[in-house]
Protein backbone atom coordinates (compact mmCIF):
# COMPACT_ATOMS: atom_id res chain seq x y z
CA UNK A 1 0.00 0.00 0.00
CA UNK A 2 1.19 3.63 -0.85
CA UNK A 3 0.19 4.66 3.17
CA UNK A 4 1.96 8.15 3.98
CA UNK A 5 3.03 8.41 7.59
CA UNK A 6 2.68 12.08 9.35
CA UNK A 7 4.31 12.03 12.43
CA UNK A 8 2.32 12.62 15.92
CA UNK A 9 5.35 14.74 16.73
CA UNK A 10 4.41 17.15 13.78
CA UNK A 11 0.25 17.49 14.58
CA UNK A 12 0.37 20.10 17.33
CA UNK A 13 1.40 23.04 15.49
CA UNK A 14 -2.12 22.38 13.32
CA UNK A 15 -4.14 21.55 16.74
CA UNK A 16 -5.56 25.38 17.34
CA UNK A 17 -6.28 25.19 13.29
CA UNK A 18 -8.44 21.80 13.35
CA UNK A 19 -11.92 21.70 13.27
CA UNK A 20 -14.22 21.92 16.13
CA UNK A 21 -17.91 22.21 16.67
CA UNK A 22 -19.78 25.08 15.12
CA UNK A 23 -22.77 26.60 16.99
CA UNK A 24 -24.73 27.15 13.85
CA UNK A 25 -26.21 25.95 10.19
CA UNK A 26 -22.30 25.53 8.98
CA UNK A 27 -19.75 23.42 8.55
CA UNK A 28 -15.81 23.88 10.11
CA UNK A 29 -14.65 25.39 6.74
CA UNK A 30 -10.57 24.97 5.80
CA UNK A 31 -8.83 26.43 3.20
CA UNK A 32 -5.53 24.95 2.13
CA UNK A 33 -3.53 25.11 -1.19
CA UNK A 34 0.08 24.69 -2.22
CA UNK A 35 1.24 27.71 -3.87
CA UNK A 36 4.36 28.99 -5.43
CA UNK A 37 6.43 31.79 -4.36
CA UNK A 38 4.61 33.94 -7.01
CA UNK A 39 1.27 32.42 -5.66
CA UNK A 40 0.18 30.47 -8.43
CA UNK A 41 -1.37 27.08 -8.16
CA UNK A 42 -0.67 25.87 -11.42
CA UNK A 43 1.74 26.56 -14.65
CA UNK A 44 -1.66 27.23 -16.81
CA UNK A 45 -5.32 26.43 -16.32
CA UNK A 46 -5.98 22.46 -16.80
CA UNK A 47 -2.06 21.50 -16.25
CA UNK A 48 -1.34 19.51 -13.30
CA UNK A 49 1.29 21.09 -11.00
CA UNK A 50 3.23 19.49 -8.25
CA UNK A 51 4.81 21.57 -5.42
CA UNK A 52 4.41 19.92 -2.41
CA UNK A 53 7.06 18.25 -1.50
CA UNK A 54 6.20 14.60 0.68
CA UNK A 55 6.59 16.26 4.01
CA UNK A 56 3.63 18.37 3.68
CA UNK A 57 2.20 16.19 1.20
CA UNK A 58 1.73 14.15 4.16
CA UNK A 59 0.47 16.92 6.44
CA UNK A 60 -2.37 17.43 3.75
CA UNK A 61 -3.24 14.07 3.61
CA UNK A 62 -3.21 13.94 7.59
CA UNK A 63 -5.20 17.14 7.26
CA UNK A 64 -8.10 14.92 5.06
CA UNK A 65 -8.35 13.00 8.33
CA UNK A 66 -9.91 15.54 10.31
CA UNK A 67 -12.27 16.66 7.82
CA UNK A 68 -15.66 14.98 6.95
CA UNK A 69 -15.45 16.69 3.13
CA UNK A 70 -12.97 17.72 0.40
CA UNK A 71 -14.50 20.29 -2.11
CA UNK A 72 -12.75 21.21 -5.25
CA UNK A 73 -14.08 22.42 -8.78
CA UNK A 74 -14.41 20.41 -11.91
CA UNK A 75 -11.46 21.81 -13.59
CA UNK A 76 -9.29 20.12 -10.86
CA UNK A 77 -11.18 17.19 -11.10
CA UNK A 78 -10.94 17.18 -15.26
CA UNK A 79 -6.73 18.27 -15.42
CA UNK A 80 -6.01 15.57 -12.45
CA UNK A 81 -8.11 12.78 -12.07
CA UNK A 82 -8.05 13.47 -8.38
CA UNK A 83 -8.27 10.51 -5.70
CA UNK A 84 -9.31 12.88 -2.59
CA UNK A 85 -8.77 9.88 -0.39
CA UNK A 86 -6.61 10.17 2.82
CA UNK A 87 -3.68 7.99 2.60
CA UNK A 88 -2.09 8.14 6.46
CA UNK A 89 -1.73 4.91 7.57
CA UNK A 90 -4.12 3.57 10.66
CA UNK A 91 -7.23 5.76 8.23
CA UNK A 92 -9.64 3.00 6.49
CA UNK A 93 -8.58 1.10 4.12
CA UNK A 94 -4.84 2.22 5.00
CA UNK A 95 -5.25 -0.30 7.96
CA UNK A 96 -8.06 1.32 9.80
CA UNK A 97 -10.65 -0.08 10.04
CA UNK A 98 -13.90 0.54 7.66
CA UNK A 99 -13.61 3.78 6.22
CA UNK A 100 -13.25 5.68 9.08
CA UNK A 101 -10.79 8.99 8.72
CA UNK A 102 -12.08 8.93 4.84
CA UNK A 103 -13.65 11.96 3.85
CA UNK A 104 -15.90 12.60 0.92
CA UNK A 105 -15.03 14.09 -1.73
CA UNK A 106 -17.05 17.00 -3.42
CA UNK A 107 -16.73 18.35 -6.78
CA UNK A 108 -18.28 21.51 -7.79
CA UNK A 109 -19.81 21.41 -11.39
CA UNK A 110 -22.76 23.28 -11.98
CA UNK A 111 -22.66 22.16 -15.50
CA UNK A 112 -22.09 18.54 -15.34
CA UNK A 113 -19.25 18.72 -17.87
CA UNK A 114 -17.04 16.00 -15.65
CA UNK A 115 -17.69 13.02 -17.90
CA UNK A 116 -16.47 10.31 -15.55
CA UNK A 117 -16.57 6.75 -15.77
CA UNK A 118 -16.18 3.47 -14.08
CA UNK A 119 -12.33 3.95 -14.40
CA UNK A 120 -12.22 7.26 -12.40
CA UNK A 121 -9.52 7.11 -9.89
CA UNK A 122 -11.74 8.13 -7.14
CA UNK A 123 -14.18 5.53 -8.26
CA UNK A 124 -11.49 2.92 -8.41
CA UNK A 125 -10.45 4.19 -4.65
CA UNK A 126 -13.96 3.96 -3.62
CA UNK A 127 -14.60 0.18 -4.86
CA UNK A 128 -11.18 -0.76 -3.28
CA UNK A 129 -12.31 0.35 0.55
CA UNK A 130 -9.84 3.01 0.00
CA UNK A 131 -12.15 6.11 -0.58
CA UNK A 132 -15.34 7.37 -0.29
CA UNK A 133 -17.53 8.12 -3.95
CA UNK A 134 -17.55 11.59 -4.47
CA UNK A 135 -21.13 14.31 -4.23
CA UNK A 136 -20.88 16.17 -7.28
CA UNK A 137 -22.96 19.67 -6.67
CA UNK A 138 -24.53 20.82 -10.21
CA UNK A 139 -27.11 23.93 -10.96
CA UNK A 140 -30.40 22.92 -10.58
CA UNK A 141 -32.55 22.21 -13.82
CA UNK A 142 -29.28 20.68 -15.46
CA UNK A 143 -29.78 17.48 -16.96
CA UNK A 144 -27.16 14.83 -15.98
CA UNK A 145 -26.83 12.10 -18.59
CA UNK A 146 -28.59 9.07 -17.21
CA UNK A 147 -25.36 6.48 -17.50
CA UNK A 148 -23.22 8.97 -15.37
CA UNK A 149 -26.11 9.03 -12.72
CA UNK A 150 -26.20 5.06 -12.43
CA UNK A 151 -22.22 5.06 -12.81
CA UNK A 152 -21.88 7.34 -9.54
CA UNK A 153 -24.77 6.13 -7.70
CA UNK A 154 -23.37 2.75 -8.02
CA UNK A 155 -20.13 3.42 -6.10
CA UNK A 156 -22.16 5.33 -3.26
CA UNK A 157 -21.78 8.76 -4.71
CA UNK A 158 -24.65 10.96 -5.91
CA UNK A 159 -25.59 14.33 -7.52
CA UNK A 160 -26.63 17.29 -5.58
CA UNK A 161 -28.48 20.20 -7.30
CA UNK A 162 -28.22 23.82 -5.74
CA UNK A 163 -29.27 26.99 -7.33
CA UNK A 164 -26.64 29.24 -9.01
CA UNK A 165 -26.68 32.64 -9.94
CA UNK A 166 -26.33 31.96 -13.76
CA UNK A 167 -25.53 35.42 -14.69
CA UNK A 168 -22.71 35.82 -12.53
CA UNK A 169 -20.97 32.68 -13.42
CA UNK A 170 -17.31 33.00 -15.20
CA UNK A 171 -16.17 29.30 -13.92
CA UNK A 172 -16.78 26.61 -11.64
CA UNK A 173 -16.00 28.88 -8.37
CA UNK A 174 -18.30 31.28 -9.15
CA UNK A 175 -21.99 32.30 -9.50
CA UNK A 176 -23.60 30.86 -6.43
CA UNK A 177 -23.49 31.32 -2.38
CA UNK A 178 -20.75 29.87 -0.27
CA UNK A 179 -23.18 30.41 2.30
CA UNK A 180 -26.11 28.45 0.67
CA UNK A 181 -23.45 25.57 -0.52
CA UNK A 182 -21.93 25.27 2.74
CA UNK A 183 -25.00 25.17 4.58
CA UNK A 184 -26.38 22.31 1.72
CA UNK A 185 -23.54 20.39 3.04
CA UNK A 186 -23.65 20.67 6.72
CA UNK A 187 -27.55 19.51 6.15
CA UNK A 188 -26.13 16.58 4.36
CA UNK A 189 -24.16 15.37 7.45
CA UNK A 190 -20.55 16.93 6.76
CA UNK A 191 -19.41 18.94 9.92
CA UNK A 192 -16.29 20.17 8.46
CA UNK A 193 -14.90 20.47 5.21
CA UNK A 194 -12.22 21.30 3.65
CA UNK A 195 -11.81 23.10 0.00
CA UNK A 196 -8.45 22.43 -2.09
CA UNK A 197 -9.01 24.36 -5.03
CA UNK A 198 -8.67 25.46 -7.52
CA UNK A 199 -8.03 28.95 -8.79
CA UNK A 200 -11.93 30.43 -9.45
CA UNK A 201 -12.94 28.21 -6.11
CA UNK A 202 -10.17 29.90 -4.11
CA UNK A 203 -10.83 33.38 -5.43
CA UNK A 204 -14.17 33.19 -5.02
CA UNK A 205 -14.47 32.07 -1.46
CA UNK A 206 -11.98 34.87 -0.55
CA UNK A 207 -14.46 37.38 -2.28
CA UNK A 208 -14.87 39.75 0.64
CA UNK A 209 -18.34 38.83 0.81
CA UNK A 210 -17.54 34.82 1.28
CA UNK A 211 -14.07 35.16 3.42
CA UNK A 212 -15.97 35.40 6.84
CA UNK A 213 -17.06 31.85 6.09
CA UNK A 214 -13.72 30.50 6.45
CA UNK A 215 -12.65 29.15 9.69
CA UNK A 216 -8.86 28.03 8.72
CA UNK A 217 -6.71 28.87 6.18
CA UNK A 218 -3.54 26.54 5.45
CA UNK A 219 -1.23 27.34 2.90
CA UNK A 220 2.00 25.02 1.80
CA UNK A 221 4.53 27.64 0.23
CA UNK A 222 7.22 25.73 -2.13
CA UNK A 223 10.59 27.32 -2.76
CA UNK A 224 9.59 27.74 -6.51
CA UNK A 225 8.75 30.53 -9.29
CA UNK A 226 6.20 28.87 -11.27
CA UNK A 227 6.98 32.27 -13.82
CA UNK A 228 3.87 34.69 -15.34
CA UNK A 229 0.67 33.01 -16.92
CA UNK A 230 0.02 30.85 -14.27
CA UNK A 231 -3.07 29.95 -12.10
CA UNK A 232 -2.90 32.75 -9.50
CA UNK A 233 -4.43 33.01 -6.43
CA UNK A 234 -5.20 37.02 -5.89
CA UNK A 235 -8.90 37.98 -4.51
CA UNK A 236 -10.51 41.32 -5.92
CA UNK A 237 -9.36 44.26 -3.58
CA UNK A 238 -11.20 46.26 -1.19
CA UNK A 239 -12.14 49.61 -1.09
CA UNK A 240 -12.97 52.20 1.76
CA UNK A 241 -15.81 54.69 2.52
CA UNK A 242 -13.72 56.83 -0.02
CA UNK A 243 -13.37 54.55 -2.78
CA UNK A 244 -9.47 53.86 -1.70
CA UNK A 245 -8.79 50.82 -1.88
CA UNK A 246 -7.37 48.69 0.26
CA UNK A 247 -6.16 44.72 1.18
CA UNK A 248 -8.46 42.42 -0.01
CA UNK A 249 -7.57 40.24 3.21
CA UNK A 250 -5.35 39.86 5.96
CA UNK A 251 -4.26 36.56 8.24
CA UNK A 252 -4.56 36.77 12.01
CA UNK A 253 -3.13 34.54 14.32
CA UNK A 254 -0.45 33.16 11.96
CA UNK A 255 2.14 30.12 12.54
CA UNK A 256 4.53 29.21 10.17
CA UNK A 257 6.26 25.70 10.50
CA UNK A 258 8.99 24.09 8.13
CA UNK A 259 8.55 21.03 6.29
CA UNK A 260 11.53 19.91 4.24
CA UNK A 261 11.82 22.33 1.67
CA UNK A 262 8.39 24.14 2.21
CA UNK A 263 6.68 26.05 4.63
CA UNK A 264 3.28 25.60 5.72
CA UNK A 265 1.39 29.23 6.80
CA UNK A 266 -1.86 28.55 9.34
CA UNK A 267 -3.88 31.66 10.22
CA UNK A 268 -7.23 32.88 10.33
CA UNK A 269 -8.82 35.55 8.51
CA UNK A 270 -8.64 38.83 9.89
CA UNK A 271 -11.05 41.72 10.01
Amino acid sequence: MDALIFPESETSFLEPYIPTQKPNDLPFTTLTFATSLDSQLALSPGTRTILSGPQSKAMTHYLRSRHDGILIGVGTAVADNPGLNCRIAGVGGYGGEGLQGQPRPIVLDPSARWEFNADAKILGLSKEGRGRAPWVVIRAGVVVPEERRKVLEGYGGKFISLDLNVTEARGEGKGFDWTDLLRLLRKEGLKSVMIEGGGSVINSLLEPRFQGLIDSVIVTIAPTWLGQGGVVVSPRRRFDERGSAIAASRLKDVKWHPFGEDVVLCGRIGS
